[in-house]
């Protein structure tokens, strides 16, 4: 059915009343509850419907396979309603989504999600305040701030922890280079130079010192702050895959031997590839030694706040100037739920900017805890309410079991992949990845391994068997098992390895010869 549309200047005097355009254009409001819940009844019908007939992680569409649906759609001709908006829906996303909830899921930092979180969506995106101003939010505002205070404590930060919800760890981590570099200008400078004048002629030798293996994020956020990717100094790492604490201290001296100016160190706990957890005692008492910022980005291992069994590992995480945490991996929430925290909440001082038609600075004066004044994101969506209402149904130790959980998952399938003379594993796991190769028990070249590899993950995917990553370590192709699925069995785990072994032989033109080979000659190399 094709919508019509009525030229405004016959229609102008026969306009409709304001209850009749409520009910005719489905604005939610009180006129139209029963069609709000009828309609949410129904999405909630297509999702329960769709996982239940998704028995593979991915029905291995191909983007080639897929795009004619959507060239032939004509987004000017509605379906009419909902029903036959949700078939369409069904046709075109359900029937093809990543199920992060299936077992044989363990590619990238997605997370099955908890049941009160979704519901919270429902609460959320009906009410649709937005967490930048209180008189657009009220409750909601205290309720993000109650939420920060939270995760502040259980990190051991100090009483004047403050800090937003963001968007994502990518976000986060753009507000830690941003403060990192104008907490430096305003010490030198004084407060508010960067944002009157611009960088100074130093900002091209500030430096910042990451890990090797850290995320791509922050050399993002250098180029996106005129710092550019030289300001980001990669140091290398222990056998571990931890930053080398030796190697920081000499690249510091380094650096200034160079005539450049060293302004912070982003440890990370939790790196993507291997979740490994950087030594943040060691790395506190550099920075506090050498007058430096130190950022954490924990976006993977933030699940470490409410563990049970392993938070222990978080141990120097209280020495952080600021603070990356995405709940939308180890919390379980639904993307997206992230925060950025600082020990100082003054320091969020930097990016606030006042606006006499939302956040007046006499609102601030009187105490109005207007959230924008410390976020980069002016609309800002109520995601604090998922973790709320996770936080107040279950509590944060079920949160805690279920990462505890997938950590345990990796663990144990570590140990059976051990037992597999074709598999060549580069690390224990730290917490519930595994990087890992197909590695033929006959000689092979670096190039075919790589091309072997990449056809396994490929093939995977295509039919939809499984789902694993794919990544690089020092220039050579490798595969990774991201788990964050408490309920996936060592036994299905098990299916996944046998899928890759079998892909892998399928795949080697040596396949034939290796059976033929004595275990004893079956030599390759093995770390961890």
């Amino acid at each position: 059915m094709r919508t019509t549309r009525t030229d405004s200047r016959d229609a102008k005097d026969s306009l409709p009343s304001g209850q009749a355009i409520g009910r005719s254009a489905q604005i939610f409001n009180e006129h139209n509850l029963d069609l709000y819940r009828d309609q949410v009844d129904q999405a909630a019908d297509a999702v329960t419907a769709a996982v239940r007939r998704a028995k593979q992680v991915h029905s291995g569409v191909r983007p080639s396979e897929l795009a004619p649906a959507f060239e032939a759609l004509d987004l000017d001709d509605a379906c009419g309603d909902m029903p036959a908006a949700l078939e369409e829906l069904r046709r075109l996303y359900l029937d093809h989504a990543v199920y992060f909830h299936h077992p044989r899921y363990a590619a990238h930092l997605n997370c099955p999600v908890l049941v009160p979180s979704i519901a919270a969506e429902v609460v959320l995106s009906a009410i649709n305040s937005s967490l930048d101003t209180w008189d657009q939010s009220a409750g909601g505002t205290f309720i993000e701030q109650k939420l920060i205070a939270w995760t502040a404590k259980r990190a051991g930060l100090g009483d004047a922890a403050d800090g937003v919800f963001t968007s994502g760890g990518t976000q986060s981590n753009l507000m830690a280079m941003l403060l990192m570099r104008d907490a430096w200008c305003a010490r030198e400078y004084g407060h508010g130079t960067v944002q009157k004048q611009g960088l100074p002629t130093e900002a091209s030798r500030l430096r910042v010192f990451v890990s090797e293996v850290s995320h791509f994020s922050l050399s993002k956020a250098a180029a996106l702050l005129g710092l550019g990717h030289d300001a980001v100094v990669s140091v290398p790492c222990d056998a571990a895959k931890r930053m080398d604490t030796e190697a920081l201290a000499v690249a510091i001296a380094a650096c200034r031997a160079e005539g450049n100016i060293p302004i912070a160190v982003a440890a990370t706990c939790g790196t993507t590839d291997f979740g490994s957890v950087d030594d943040m005692t060691a790395i506190g008492v550099i920075c506090r030694a050498e007058k430096l910022w130190m950022h954490v980005d924990a976006a993977y291992g933030c699940g470490l706040l409410v563990s049970n069994r392993h938070r222990h590992k978080l141990a120097g995480i209280e020495n952080a100037d600021s603070l990356t945490v995405d709940y939308h991996k180890a919390f379980f929430q639904p993307v997206s739920c992230s925060a950025f925290i600082v020990n100082n909440g003054a320091d969020l001082g930097l990016i606030t900017h006042h606006a006499d038609y939302l956040n007046p600075a006499e609102a601030a004066a009187a105490g109005t805890p207007d959230q924008v004044n410390k976020s980069l994101q002016t609309t800002k969506r109520f995601d604090a309410l998922k973790l709320w209402l996770t936080l107040r149904t279950i509590g944060p130790d079920a949160i805690g079991d279920a990462f505890d959980g997938a950590v345990a998952l990796a663990r144990a399938t570590y140990e059976l992949m051990l037992a597999e003379p074709r598999l060549e594993l580069l690390h224990r796991p730290e917490l519930s990845t595994i990087v890992f190769r197909y590695r033929p028990c006959l000689t092979t070249s670096e190039a075919e391994l790589d091309a072997l590899n990449a056809t396994i993950r490929a093939q995977l995917a295509r039919d939809g068997e499984a789902m694993v990553a794919g990544t690089k370590v020092d220039g050579r192709r490798y595969l990774k098992f991201t788990l964050l699925n408490p309920a996936t069995t060592v036994e299905q785990m098990r299916e996944i390895v046998d899928l890759v072994v079998t892909y892998g032989m399928a795949n080697d033109r040596n396949a034939q010869l290796v059976a033929a080979v004595p275990a004893a000659n079956r030599a390759y190399r093995r770390h961890g």
